[in-house]
């Protein structure tokens, strides 16, 4: 019999407490951690902010607890700090996870956990596979050591290869509701009941995102900024300036993420190659300079597009709740505090206008992440589609 999410599991700090909304798949993987119905490779799925790599960490952290995971313990602890021995993360922070690095991983795989419990592997980002990529994985996948698991993350199962999402027990994740996500943030965070309410409606269930608008002022202006830009698409100028500011809301914000990290990557090179001029003339340090500059702009570039990402899901937000004044849905709206701006916009517009709007919207994220156009030039398209 399966064992729900309890309000102890939560006060108690558990590994399963950061997992908002999602108490059938929570039950599953408690049970598998107990050793019901346990396999040897996971997929989880589900839409952004539903809380897939968390699952996947926390499911990790379970399988080596000897309490199936009571978020206190060295196992779990070190676990979700990402210092296990026996549990491998591969985070990709640009658009592909590279054939070396799963090389690497399945060689990993191979190993006897230092434990004794379990070799945990876990890929958060499995729909950046490509087809040679996903191939280095296939035979580890399919005949892995008696103690390895893999566990996968994806948005959802058409984005895994056929041959790895066959060969894996899937998880689907919901998206949390506002109530959850408020509860949460109040709960788990402090937050007051105001701004938790505010954040868990403006995340639209993305639960990172939710934490961040709650916890961040500086975060909240940059939304702010984003949802007041359909209002004011009313001339070219306007359209093209709305594109410009767009660019540089993601540029900035991106900077203020990787400038650190870029610089701690580049001293720790120096360190390690770079002891004096004449090490940092030599072609080893030149050649391990040029591999880091090269993979530090491709996250810098993945990191603008994912910044953009997110600031097009607010602008769909405000075009989703003109829509719904005008056609007098019910409940509140996303943008519930900006509530006379949608109703002038949903006055100066139509249902039908507003849905292509919508596909404007879309069209440029597909223009930027599937046929690699720059952010600004398929976001001054979109704003000349936006104005009213």
């Amino acid at each position: 019999m399966s064992t729900p999410l309890s309000t102890a599991d939560v006060q108690a700090g558990s590994v399963w407490s950061t997992l908002v909304g999602q108490e059938r798949a929570v039950q599953t993987l408690r049970r598998a951690a107990a050793g019901q119905g346990m396999t040897h490779a996971w997929l989880f799925t589900g839409p952004p902010g539903s809380g897939r790599s968390n699952a996947a960490l926390a499911f990790a952290a379970a399988l080596q607890c000897e309490n199936g995971g009571c978020g206190h313990c060295e196992a779990c602890l070190t676990t979700l700090a990402g210092s296990h021995p026996d549990v491998s993360i591969t985070r990709s922070e640009t658009s592909v996870l590279y054939i070396d690095d799963m090389r690497e991983l399945v060689h990993r795989s191979a190993l006897s956990p230092a434990k004794r419990r379990w070799q945990v592997m876990l890929i958060e980002d499995a729909d950046r596979l490509g087809e040679r990529t996903g191939n280095t994985l296939l035979k580890a996948i399919e005949e892995p050591t008696p103690k390895t698991v893999w566990l996968l993350c994806a948005p959802t199962l058409e984005d895994v290869l056929p041959t790895i999402r066959s060969r894996c027990r899937n998880i689907s994740l919901a998206t949390p509701t506002t109530a959850e996500v408020s509860r949460f943030l109040v709960q788990q965070h402090g937050v007051p009941e105001g701004i938790a309410a505010f954040a868990a409606r403006a995340s639209q269930g993305h639960i990172g995102r939710a934490r961040a608008l709650a916890q961040d002022e500086d975060t909240r202006h940059r939304r702010r900024e984003v949802v007041s830009i359909p209002a004011g698409l009313i001339s070219l100028g306007a359209c093209m300036n709305a594109a410009s500011n767009l660019v540089e809301i993601a540029n900035d914000e991106t900077a203020a993420i990787t400038s650190a990290a870029n610089q701690r990557e580049l001293a720790e090179l120096d360190a390690v190659l770079g002891g004096d001029r004449k090490a940092k003339a030599s072609r080893t340090y030149q050649a391990a300079l040029k591999d880091l500059t090269h993979s530090q702009k491709q996250r810098g570039k993945r990191r603008v597009l994912d910044v953009v990402d997110r600031c097009l899901m607010d602008l769909l937000s405000v075009y989703r709740d003109t829509i719904a004044v005008q056609t007098g849905a019910p409940g509140e709206l996303v943008n519930e505090e900006m509530r006379p701006k949608v109703e002038e916009l949903a006055r100066r517009t139509t249902p039908e206008s507003n849905l292509r709007r919508i596909d404007a919207v879309f069209t440029a994220r597909e223009q930027m992440t599937e046929f690699n156009t720059t952010p600004l030039l398929a976001l001054e398209s979109m704003m000349v589609a936006l104005k009213v």
